[in-house]
């Protein structure tokens, strides 16, 4: 365990913001995660833990309690059946984790290459591209439970997943330790779900692909949108995708397609995905492209990708607040537009929008 005070955040993110620790604990193992946790928990401090930094906007000031930095790391496999079931500590580097499991042909998680953070992050967020989400694959998450004060194991169930959601988001009961996914041994991915990958590869959706070769589109796909965190690359300084993709009632549905027509025009089609529930998934980034958001739009340190509309970007030197001025611009254009509601998908420590 490593304590440093008045540590600077902003590094540990990938979009760059952020300001200083009172209290910044980098645990290597699970008994220093727990123990970390438990000691601000006594100490009554607020406590914030910190992975990969992919998916956060911190404030500037400083964070006046703990900041546990989960560095723990270890993988273990073992067999059950036909399938794999690999565990992972939550420190271990995501795409690091995916390209392992494509090196040993292990199948479930190939779609999900490229996305920056940590494994204990996942289950989170249910982290989820290009037609794959870690729900699909998590069997158990292995927590500190801060309420009962003791080391817990979570079924799937009990996660309940959810579109980018489960249990553990917006909660600060659980901190992730590990979480073990199972996965089958074989060459070909998954059925590819996602048009846009399909061809990419030349298959048609539903058919599988040679996990390597999935792997690489994927890749290829992400960094085309600075979706890939690439120090060269000046749009991958974001939290990834900022808004989710709104989920309607067919009621809803149909009124957006009113404001479509009477903004666009009859001929112009709105795309929606329909989901298991009834309810229908609508890209956000076709809602901010058509509410007059360019690819590139805003001035000053933030604004939208050159690559994509959904990343908000830190061009230098920016702060939380021009970050939360330029997503409250975007949000309130889409419903001024459309009036659709995006959703941030990043948690918001900087406070809300």
């Amino acid at each position: 365990m490593l304590l440093r005070t008045d540590a600077p955040l902003a590094p540990l993110t990938t979009l760059g913001i952020g300001g200083t620790a009172r209290r910044l604990v980098t645990a290597y193992d699970e008994a220093e995660i727990v123990a970390a946790v438990r000691a601000a928990d006594q100490a009554g401090e607020d406590l914030l833990i910190l992975g990969g930094g992919s998916n956060l906007v911190l404030p500037d000031g400083a964070f006046e309690g703990t900041v546990v930095r989960v560095l723990a790391h270890g993988l273990r496999a073992t067999r059950d059946g036909d399938r794999v079931l690999l565990e992972a500590a939550a420190g271990e580097d995501w795409d690091g984790f995916v390209a392992l499991c494509v090196a040993d042909r292990l199948v479930g998680v190939e779609c999900l290459s490229g996305i920056p953070g940590l494994v204990g992050g996942t289950p989170v967020q249910n982290v989820g591209a290009y037609g794959q989400e870690v729900a699909q694959t998590v069997t158990r998450v292995r927590a500190y439970d801060r309420d009962a004060g003791e080391v817990v194991e979570l079924d799937a169930a009990q996660c309940r997943f959810t579109y980018r959601h489960s249990v553990f988001k917006g909660s600060r009961r659980h901190v992730v330790l590990a979480v073990q996914f199972a996965l089958e041994p074989g060459d070909l991915s998954a059925p590819v779900r996602y048009g846009e990958l399909a061809r990419a590869l030349g298959v048609e959706v539903g058919e599988r692909a040679p996990l390597d070769r999935v792997r690489a589109a994927v890749l290829a796909l992400r960094r085309g949108k600075g979706m890939v965190v690439d120090p060269a690359d000046p749009d991958s300084r974001s939290a990834g995708s900022f808004f989710t993709n709104p989920l309607l009632s067919p009621a809803e549905v149909e009124r957006l397609r009113g404001r479509v027509a009477e903004r666009l025009g009859e001929q112009v089609l709105l795309p929606t995905h329909p989901e298991p529930d009834g309810r229908s998934k609508v890209s956000a980034a076709w809602l901010i492209e058509h509410s007059g958001f360019a690819k590139g739009w805003g001035e000053g340190p933030v604004g939208l990708s050159t690559k994509h509309v959904l990343a908000l970007v830190n061009r230098g030197g920016a702060r939380s607040e021009d970050l939360r001025r330029a997503a409250r611009e975007v949000r309130e254009g889409v419903r001024a537009a459309f009036g659709v509601e995006l959703v941030p998908e990043p948690v918001l420590l900087a406070g809300p929008l």
